[in-house]
């Protein structure tokens, strides 16, 4: 199988649980990290599945590959290569298929309850029996939903938190997060925790971290879900 392209936007905002996954499924993959000068593909012919990762820039900066991942994200839609996309990623892939990215009116940064749509798309992801589930969440921006795409979650603070369109999946929230992501980020982002610590959406890096690896744990249980039925679609 070709393997899995996995496009990194920042050093700490990795793969993560995600290549754990791909891992134990036997599932080659690589790593692009733009962050460290690595070139785009020119096309994605060659890897079976697009995957974009997380970071603290915006799809609406001045940046020069901006334009060449959308370019990039809207070829291997047209040659039905399986696109995921986590936070940034999920920003960007909305914003290939049309949406657009704003400002949230708050910051979500911390655990989050997030619900599951009643949909049949929404089903079709996370079976018939989850409702809702804690989610981490690291953003201060959001996409509309594309035309042609279905709301799969939604959070109090944050109405689009995941959408789907076929096998491709943009995601606000984040689920390929390891308990040592976590506390690096808390440790990497303690002024930004300090700055927004009066939000409803935020909590302290000492909440973030309770009971840290039962929740990474259940996370990861939902994560399997989505991430399973997203390599059905890989090309060989």
């Amino acid at each position: 199988m070709k393997p899995v392209a996995i496009l990194r936007f920042f050093p700490i905002e990795g793969p993560g649980y995600f290549a754990t996954f791909l891992d134990h499924h036997h599932i080659p993959w690589q790593l692009i990290s733009l962050d460290q000068g690595d070139p785009l593909p020119e096309n994605p012919k060659a890897f079976s599945g697009l995957v974009l990762m997380g970071g603290p820039m915006s799809v609406r900066d001045d940046l020069p590959w901006i334009e060449q991942v959308l370019s990039l994200i809207k070829q291997a839609i047209a040659m039905n290569i399986p696109v995921l996309g986590h936070c940034l990623g999920g920003q960007l892939l909305a914003t290939a298929l049309g949406g657009v990215v704003t400002n949230n009116p708050v910051k979500e940064l911390g655990w989050g309850k997030v619900e599951v749509a009643d949909n049949s798309v929404a089903r079709e992801w996370f079976g018939g029996n989850l409702t809702e589930f804690d989610a981490f969440h690291w953003h201060g921006e959001t996409f509309s939903i594309p035309a042609n795409t279905t709301r799969l979650l939604s959070s109090s603070y944050c109405p689009n938190q995941a959408f789907a369109m076929d096998i491709h999946l943009g995601l606000q929230c984040h689920i390929e997060l390891t308990a040592e992501m976590v506390k690096i980020w808390c440790k990497t982002n303690a002024a930004e925790l300090e700055q927004n610590r009066e939000s409803p959406a935020v909590t302290s890096s000492a909440e973030i971290q309770t009971n840290l690896d039962a929740r990474i744990a259940a996370l990861q249980l939902v994560a399997d879900r989505l991430y399973t039925r997203w390599i059905t679609a890989l090309v060989a």
